[in-house]
């Protein structure tokens, strides 16, 4: 049940009146935004970052910083003060274009945009997720990298949440992973204001909290929001508990300071009004002009010395790191920087290559375990894991070493959390030093499918693996059945997805996705066996531009062009490749275009792309999926080899045939448009 609302209100004073007056202003300036959220956090919030927060203004990459994550991010303007007054490069003149058009104060805080700002909060639910994935980052390097004497891994994640992250179900997978692993060093702040948009959320939100949390293994705290004593305390204690996370449960009042409005659903998301803002500044002691901040909070609130003199204190420790484990030390540089091996491009070749001359034919997934198993000696920064499909996705590797709750290791078992499992690895990655991937059916990349979208939003390099990518799944049926998610997945801005069609593109698809640093990519893998494709080297070489000539028409060695272009991605490309030999035999010469990575291709010069599209040709599309994506190149005037309806359960062979994916069917659309 929700506790009884007993909020002493708050002593204010003007160190945490700069924020109450900073959000009501920007917002009223821009009406539009969220100050009911900043308003009853300032307490906690001046505690957290003038007491404990360990950070440097002036380097906000600094290896070893703790991490702040406003998971409630609709409360943008609470990190925006935040940042400004402790002294980051976040001017005034910033906060006055709060939420218009290039600011550096977008209406919620945004990765990339803003100094200071760990990762894109908005979508509920997701900051605690991160925040998670953060501190499990921590964790893992700790293990990897700390020596006795010799701690260079040893930082906090603090995270703000409020009652939609507690709602959104994302939050019950995150946080009880996070009870599972034990992660000491998280701690979150719980704005327990029992107001959301519609208003007191006694009719919608009644979870008992403490027990919740107590039940995942966390340590949990209740404390008045508005006690900076209490609420100290509870830091104090919760940095104390090593082996759990902890939650902070701040009893608050929504909007605090504001006489008419406080605690009530209408400062949640809305300006205050001149009247309300002015009856809150004589209410809160606040005596100067709107974004006015005097000298004395100024340096109240300035973090640069104390921040460069913890940064220091840390460089001399990762001197002395430096001189016992020079080779550790260097590897930790070179992963925190997000930097590839030396010997890499060689090393990625060299296993491409052998690849190609094993010429194996197997499923997809088995030949994505095979490069994982390839590359993994040269990245050790790889943290693979699935969401309980190990054995389906063939996430794991030779020497890879399973993380067993407080145990280390390089291996994640996520449990059924495919959405937690994917906001976690944003997390994983924004920290730095490690390379995430996890598996799951692409099926379920449904359930975690706004988590993808942040991840490219983000430009972050997060591996998603997708296995069992369409009908030829099988007897499970349509359930589990993929059919428009390899399009909707393409649709994603700055996602690349590949759908390999034999073990040398699986191979491709990989180094690709290792080598992207601004996005994530999607890897998509067959659970049935696919025939290796014979290649020159370079064809081998044009696989990384998304689209390549696999065979070329026979006309064209005698001068000629091909009559017609069939297009076509994983399973279905040695379907083409079988009816181009049908069509030569009739007399009809075609070119077989393989095309993993539409993305990729996409990004191709025009005169590549020309090259393998020539402009005027007649084209046919094959892939096992809707088929409306696809006139995206054969045309409206092209023909399409898709469908457009559910799957059935049967065996795959006989799912192929009924859904017409046969070579009679690919040759009778290529005589059509003709």
């Amino acid at each position: 049940m929700v506790a009884a609302r007993k909020v002493s209100p708050p002593k204010f004073n003007d160190i945490t009146g700069a924020i109450r007056a900073l959000a009501m202003d920007a917002v009223q300036k821009a009406n539009s935004g969220h100050p009911g959220a900043p308003m009853g956090m300032a307490e906690i919030a001046d505690v957290l970052w003038n007491r404990h927060l360990r950070h440097n203004p002036a380097n906000p990459k600094w290896a070893d910083r703790d991490r702040f994550v406003l998971s409630n991010g609709h409360g943008s303007m609470l990190v925006y003060a935040l940042l400004h007054l402790s002294g980051y490069d976040l001017p005034m003149d910033e906060l006055k274009r709060f939420r218009q058009l290039h600011s550096q104060t977008p209406g919620h805080p945004e990765y990339g945009y803003t100094a200071g700002v760990e990762t894109t909060t908005g979508p509920l639910g997701q900051g605690i997720t991160n925040a998670v994935g953060m501190a499990m980052a921590e964790k893992l390097l700790a293990n990897e990298f700390n020596r006795p004497g010799h701690e260079i891994v040893d930082h906090h994640t603090y995270v703000f949440l409020g009652d939609g992250c507690l709602m959104e179900g994302i939050s019950h997978e995150s946080c009880a992973l996070a009870g599972t692993w034990g992660l000491g060093k998280l701690i979150a702040f719980w704005d327990d204001n029992n107001i959301s948009i519609d208003g007191h959320v006694e009719g919608w939100f009644t979870d008992d909290t403490t027990k919740r949390f107590e039940s995942y293994g966390w340590h949990v705290i209740s404390v008045n929001g508005h006690d900076p004593v209490a609420i100290d305390a509870a830091i104090v204690a919760g940095k104390s508990i090593t082996d759990k996370p902890t939650m902070i449960c701040c009893k608050t009042i929504i909007g605090m300071g504001a006489p008419n409005k406080a605690d009530t659903h209408e400062v949640h998301g809305a300006a205050l009004g001149d009247a309300e803002i002015a009856a809150t500044r004589a209410n809160i002691g606040w005596k100067y002009p709107p974004f006015e901040i005097p000298a004395h909070v100024y340096k109240a609130w300035d973090a640069r010395t104390k921040g460069e003199g913890s940064e220091k204190l840390w460089n001399n420790k990762f001197a002395e790191y430096r001189v016992a484990f020079p080779k550790e030390a260097a590897e930790f540089e070179r992963r925190m920087r997000g930097d590839l091996p030396a010997n890499w491009a060689q090393f990625a070749a060299d296993v491409i290559a052998k690849t190609n001359e094993k010429a194996e034919t197997i499923a997809t997934r088995k030949a994505s375990q095979n490069a994982i198993n390839a590359l993994a000696p040269a990245l050790p920064e790889f943290l693979g894991g699935s969401a309980d499909l190990t054995g389906s996705n063939f996430t794991n590797w030779v020497g890879c070493k399973h993380v067993h709750g407080k145990a280390p290791g390089n291996y994640i078992s996520y449990g059924v959390r495919e959405f937690g499992m994917s906001a976690i690895m944003n997390g994983m990655a924004l920290h730095g030093g490690l390379l995430p991937f996890g598996g799951t059916f692409l099926m379920f990349s449904e359930y975690a499918r706004n988590a993808l979208r942040m991840a490219a939003l983000m430009k972050q390099r997060v591996i998603f693996v997708y296995t069992h990518d369409s009908i030829g799944l099988g007897e499970d049926g349509p359930t589990h059945q993929p059919v428009e998610q390899t399009a909707t997945l393409r649709y994603i801005p700055n996602m690349d997805v590949w759908r390999t069609c034999d073990t040398v593109e699986s191979a491709v698809s990989w180094v690709c996705a290792v080598e992207r640093k601004t996005g994530p990519s999607s890897l998509i893998f067959s659970r049935q066996n696919l025939t290796f494709q014979k290649r020159d080297n370079a064809q081998i070489a044009n696989i990384r531009k998304g689209g390549y000539v696999l065979s070329e028409a026979a006309s064209v060695a005698s001068g000629g062009k091909p009559q017609a272009i069939i297009i076509a991605t994983g399973s279905e490309v040695a379907l083409a490749m079988q009816a181009q030999k049908t069509l030569a035999d009739e007399g009809i010469h075609v070119r077989v275009v393989s095309m993993p990575c539409t993305n990729a291709f996409d990004r191709q010069e025009q005169s590549y792309k020309d090259s393998v599209l020539p402009k005027g040709s007649k084209r046919v599309a094959v892939e096992a999926g809707i088929t409306g994506f696809w006139h995206k190149y054969v045309g409206l005037e092209g023909a399409v080899v898709g469908m457009d309806t559910f799957g059935e359960s049967a065996p795959a062979g006989d799912l192929f045939k009924h859904f017409g994916f046969t070579v009679d069917n690919v040759v009778k659309a290529t005589k059509s448009v003709l």
